[in-house]
């Protein structure tokens, strides 16, 4: 057992380090694993079939539509009409524009349920204003990057869906509305560093907004907004399956852009494309991170690892901070899907065993990994924050710091204190 847990560890490590992508890592480093344990007919089928089998649920359909909404929401021009409506909200507060930023991030990124789209998008459009207006181009692009992950946590999410996939069932309903308080929480914090470096600044107020404005982009941007009253609404009521949900917040967002005349065929040819290519990553992130869940319960890894915890310490809380720390660091080099359907079946169990929520026990699973999407040297939206910036790396970092603890503290905010995440849950029970 020990020799077989040593090949798969070591082979996704060095797989990884000199560029393998993260997909092919795992489901190489998990053939390696078998070709160890059985023969190499055997192995190959056995990878093969875990991998099929993985993809086998009718809970994963949820993924590919919400990608397709959110591509949808990109191009049709419903990002805009949440950023003007923010812009019309707190705009003409000091420093103005960097409020929106995170205000946008958090409606546009809940609305789509992806990151990535999210910092695409909102540092597309925000970043060429904020520019002429004499804003830190490096900060700016550190607000885009972590406010962009709320929208991991607040509902509608895929990562949630998967964690519910690899935890066995546990209700995406429940998961949903744990969301929304901790990713509020985490949008408010990061605000408050805003504040902060707004003051330090001195930047001047923006444009002050007439009643009239507000009201008009409110209006503009209600159509947008509804969206997440009939998906959550609907999931929560029992009226629809998260499923189902996904399918009509695409039937929505297409009515939707047509109607504001932003999508046109050729524009929806490139949606249609763009999700195909994101959901064959992400199908088959989830396809080889299944098949290595299997090959550690396989090789009693699971057990492993959580007699190896609870031999540490019998503390729920004390346990609970080394998982935080484990996660952390697994998240700088691991991207979100793979690491909730890896990492799940490791340490839930620990946790239940602790008598800690699995609905809670998601929430600080997807905050951990959040934080890694903001981090080298695998930091997904880091990346993408920085090049629509048009800045580097190394002068994000040091503006990302004071984020980074303020993020810190909220996860420990919620990790310690479960009512943050529980509280909506319970109160729909």
């Amino acid at each position: 057992m020990i020799s077989e847990v040593l090949i798969l560890v070591i082979s996704f490590v060095v797989l990884l380090s000199i560029g393998v992508p993260v997909a092919w890592s795992i489901g190489l480093s998990c053939l390696f694993t078998m070709l160890a344990s059985i023969d190499s007919l055997a192995a190959f089928t056995t990878v093969s079939q875990r991998m099929a089998t993985g993809l086998d649920s009718f809970s994963l359909l949820a993924i590919p539509f919400f990608i397709l909404a959110g591509q949808i929401m990109n191009q049709g021009g419903i990002a805009n009409r949440l950023i003007n409506f923010a812009k019309a909200l707190i705009g003409s507060l000091p420093g103005g524009l960097v409020y929106v930023n995170v205000i946008a991030a958090m409606l546009f990124g809940a609305i789509s349920g992806s990151a990535v789209a999210a910092a695409s998008a909102i540092g597309g459009i925000l970043g060429p204003p904020m520019e002429k207006e004499n804003y830190s181009r490096e900060f700016g692009a550190a607000i885009n990057v972590t406010a962009s992950t709320t929208g991991l946590v607040i509902p509608p999410s895929n990562v949630l869906i998967v964690y519910s996939l690899a935890s066995g069932g546990v209700s995406i309903a429940s998961l949903f509305l744990a969301g929304y308080l901790p990713g509020i929480l985490m949008g408010l914090a990061l605000m408050l560093v805003a504040a902060v470096w707004i003051k330090k600044k001195k930047y001047p107020a923006g444009n002050s907004t007439s009643l009239g404005l507000l009201v008009s982009t409110f209006l503009k941007a209600l159509p947008s907004l509804l969206l997440l009253v009939v998906v959550i609404g609907g999931i929560v009521s029992g009226i629809f399956t998260a499923t189902e949900a996904s399918g009509i917040a695409v039937l929505y967002c297409l009515v939707l852009s047509f109607i504001y005349r932003e999508l046109d065929s050729k524009t929806l040819y490139n949606v249609f494309l763009s999700s195909v290519g994101t959901t064959a990553i992400v199908m088959l992130l989830i396809a080889t991170s299944m098949s290595m869940s299997w090959v550690m319960s396989y090789e009693n890894i699971p057990q492993t690892v959580s007699e190896a915890l609870l031999a540490l310490s019998d503390n729920k809380y004390v346990i609970l901070l080394i998982i935080n720390l484990l996660l952390l660091f697994v998240g700088t080099f691991m991207d979100m899907t793979p690491a909730v359907l890896i990492f799940t079946p490791i340490f839930l169990p620990v946790m239940q065993n602790l008598g800690v929520d699995p609905v809670h026990f998601g929430i600080i699973m997807v905050m951990n990994l959040c934080v890694g999407l903001c981090t080298p040297p695998v930091g997904s939206v880091l990346f993408i924050g920085v090049g629509v910036a048009k800045t580097t790396i190394q002068k994000v970092i040091k503006p990302l710091i004071p984020l980074y603890i303020v993020m810190a503290i909220v996860l420990l905010l919620v990790t310690f204190i479960p009512a943050i995440s529980l509280w909506l849950p319970n109160l729909f029970e």
